[in-house]
């Protein structure tokens, strides 16, 4: 199946040390990707033209997927480079991509700086599990465990997989007596903000300490840069631990944690749990909201709500008038035919009442001025 297909690239991009959206063809010589054109059929409406985008790792591969299938749909090139959320807002703001991507809603001095000729709009797509992921030599089935534990494991304080922490929780599984090798993100991340946000949700010290950001001053591990170099790094180490969106722990064929949520519940990140975290959601009028640690007893408490960058007059912010009617088609592909799309690479659509905020913004999108047909 498709899905299969694309886990497949993403495989081999990560065997070649580059990210998947360095894989594709590329029709304009950009180092961005788009993908082959697929069976879901063509439209009447052909936007041709190619469009740029860059950030989060994070949603690499559904955008990815999106991206092939928009290309049969529409005529349109989707080129996107996952280098990070703190790049997709930095090229964003600088106007050097069409559209950014992040994993955790643009801050206020972020997006104050992201508005100067026209406001800058965070638009909502999936949400996806981030998974903490390990490789640990005979042990075969998901561990538990709960944030204060994944804290201490981070800051440095539990070190071996036979501590009591861990093996209060995992009653019945032979935990062996090995140094834990610590894996986290070197780059600016989104998926880093909200895993470190979980973290600070149950830890005091890591509230207090590292704190929660796009990047933090770890206390112990190697770093690895996008989601897809930490995946390799718990790839080579044995008795190591990271943190990874779930198509990348799929791809990998790695065990993951139950992680205990809010009600005190271990939780398997499926597809399932991550739509739950969402169910909940209320976000304000401007979208900007998370979705860790979210209530409820089936949801998955490290599921992050991932996002589109766009100016509300994208003519104003910098977009060619000719790229208004693709990159609209794009945000419409991406909150309709690829909501459903999504399930099939492990994302979650958003909630019906975040989906209609989301397609309300899009639909008010501008270009100097007048609404974009």
């Amino acid at each position: 199946m498709r899905a299969q297909r694309l886990i497949a690239a993403l495989a081999l991009c990560g065997a070649m040390g580059v990210g998947v959206a360095a894989c594709g063809s590329d029709d304009n010589d950009s180092s961005g990707s788009t993908g082959s054109a697929g069976s879901s059929g063509s439209s009447s409406e052909q936007l041709g033209g190619t469009l740029n985008g860059a950030g989060a790792t994070f949603p690499q591969p559904v955008y990815t997927e999106w991206a092939a299938r928009f290309k049969e749909k529409a005529g349109t090139t989707v080129n996107y480079q996952g280098i990070g959320s703190g790049g997709g807002v930095a090229q964003f703001t600088a106007g050097t991509v069409d559209w950014g991507a992040t994993d955790s809603a643009l801050s206020d001095e972020e997006l104050a700086a992201a508005s100067k000729n026209s406001p800058a709009l965070d638009i909502p797509t999936v949400l996806g599990a981030v998974t903490i992921s390990y490789n640990v030599e005979g042990v075969k089935t998901g561990l538990k465990l709960d944030g204060a534990t994944t804290a201490d494991i981070f800051l440095g304080k539990v070190t071996k997989w036979n501590d009591p922490a861990i093996a209060s929780q995992n009653s019945g599984v032979s935990l062996p007596d090995a140094d834990i090798t610590v894996c986290h993100r070197s780059d600016e991340s989104g998926t880093t903000k909200n895993f470190t946000q979980f973290l600070a949700d149950y830890s005091p010290a890591w509230k207090d300490g590292p704190g929660v950001d796009k990047t933090v001053k770890w206390p112990v591990g190697t770093g690895a840069k996008g989601n897809d170099g930490v995946a390799a790094c718990i790839k080579q180490n044995q008795s190591s631990i990271g943190y990874v969106e779930q198509a990348y722990a799929l791809q990998n064929n790695f065990t993951f944690a139950d992680v205990k949520n809010k009600a005190g519940k271990y939780i398997t990140p499926t597809l399932e749990a991550t739509s739950a975290a969402g169910e909940g959601a209320n976000p304000p009028e401007d979208l900007r909201f998370s979705t860790i640690n979210a209530e409820g007893d089936a949801s998955y408490p490290v599921a992050a709500v991932t996002f589109m960058l766009v100016h509300e007059d994208v003519c104003k912010g910098g977009l060619a008038a000719d790229k208004a009617p693709p990159l609209k088609g794009w945000l419409d592909y991406a909150l309709g035919d690829g909501q459903s799309v999504a399930k099939e690479l492990q994302y979650a659509p958003l909630p019906a009442p975040v989906l209609e905020k989301a397609k309300a913004k899009v639909a008010g999108l501008t270009c100097n001025g007048k609404p974009i047909s």
